[in-house]
């Protein structure tokens, strides 16, 4: 039986998620199918142009993204004290993004009520708006539904396009966040259709990497690292780029060549975050196949049963 999705999601958890959506139907998301010879490689550039949409409307940042052949993943940062802190006119802006704006609203903004019955009304529609900008689920049921309705008119067909609901896994430490977002990054990778994370095209490493070519601090709509910081109210992943990107290139020539022995020295992240190399090498190649809904250590995981106010949870422990 499946888990109401309030009892998988929760802030006071934690933040971060990685989630995974995946294709119903035979025919591929992307990429080529074998079967019939056609292309879909076009629709890798709709799930990248329309995650980058949804960032400039919701409240939901996008740490690491892969989109692969019949699914796609994400590992997320729901943003909740930005949407909090939104004015009323920030809240309509960007929900006025992606969405048609109800007359009402239009009202408003041109300054036209006529009563104090419509302005509650308003503000009643608007904090319903501020709620779903930091809405996991509202984010991936809009990315979801828009590649559906293109990929349907595509193939000229109707129905399901997806499986009926979005895998999530909670990160409930740095050391969950680092391992999923490694294990996004390294897809291609693992899977054999790429050999370094410079090739590895519609993934978040390569954005980054290119964005470093270009001399920009961070690629466009991407979630900023910034290193570990003792300012709590800094907003970003917190690793060094470099320090990360140096263990995913790392991680991906062990896959490659297909290491087993103890390597002398390990990526300084590695190692501050108290991983050896087994251990790291295990969580980047088997993180879904635990089927896990929580990652993370043991005393991270008790925290999370309380904030989800549940007594046990199927959870994948990081020594």
């Amino acid at each position: 039986m499946t888990t109401a999705r309030k009892q998988l999601i929760c802030v006071d958890a934690t933040p971060y998620y990685h989630c995974v959506s995946r294709c119903v139907r035979q025919s591929f998301l992307c990429g080529k199918d074998i079967t019939t010879k056609k292309s879909y490689e076009h629709r890798r550039e709709w799930i990248e142009h329309k995650i980058q949409s949804l960032t400039h409307t919701y409240c939901i940042d996008v740490c690491a993204y892969a989109v692969m052949s019949n699914h796609y993943h994400l590992v997320l940062h729901i943003n909740r004290d930005k949407a909090l802190r939104l004015s009323v006119d920030q809240v309509i802006e960007r929900w006025s993004h992606e969405h048609k704006l109800p007359v009402l609203i239009q009202r408003w903004l041109q300054k036209e009520l006529k009563s104090q019955a419509e302005e509650d009304k308003c503000l009643e529609i608007i904090e319903v708006w501020r709620e779903r900008l930091w809405s996991l689920s509202w984010f991936m049921k809009e990315l979801n539904y828009d590649i559906a309705c293109k990929a349907n008119q595509e193939d000229q067909c109707s129905g399901h396009f997806w499986e009926s609901r979005f895998k999530s896994q909670a990160l409930l430490d740095e050391k969950a966040l680092a391992a999923a977002m490694a294990y996004v990054d390294l897809n291609p990778i693992r899977a054999g259709i790429a050999k370094s994370p410079e090739k590895s095209d519609f993934t978040s490493i390569n954005a980054r990497l290119k964005a470093l070519n270009d001399n920009q601090e961070t690629a466009p709509c991407l979630h900023p690292f910034i290193g570990n910081p003792t300012n709590k109210r800094l907003d970003g992943i917190p690793f060094r780029l470099m320090d990360y990107i140096e263990l995913v290139d790392w991680t991906a020539r062990q896959f490659r060549e297909g290491k087993t022995s103890i390597s002398d020295s390990l990526p300084p992240i590695i190692e501050r975050l108290n991983f050896n190399q087994k251990s790291w090498l295990e969580v980047c190649t088997t993180l879904e196949r635990k089927r896990s809904t929580a990652i993370g250590a043991p005393c991270n995981i008790q925290n999370a049963k309380v904030a989800l106010n549940k007594s046990r949870i199927h959870c994948y422990q990081l020594e």
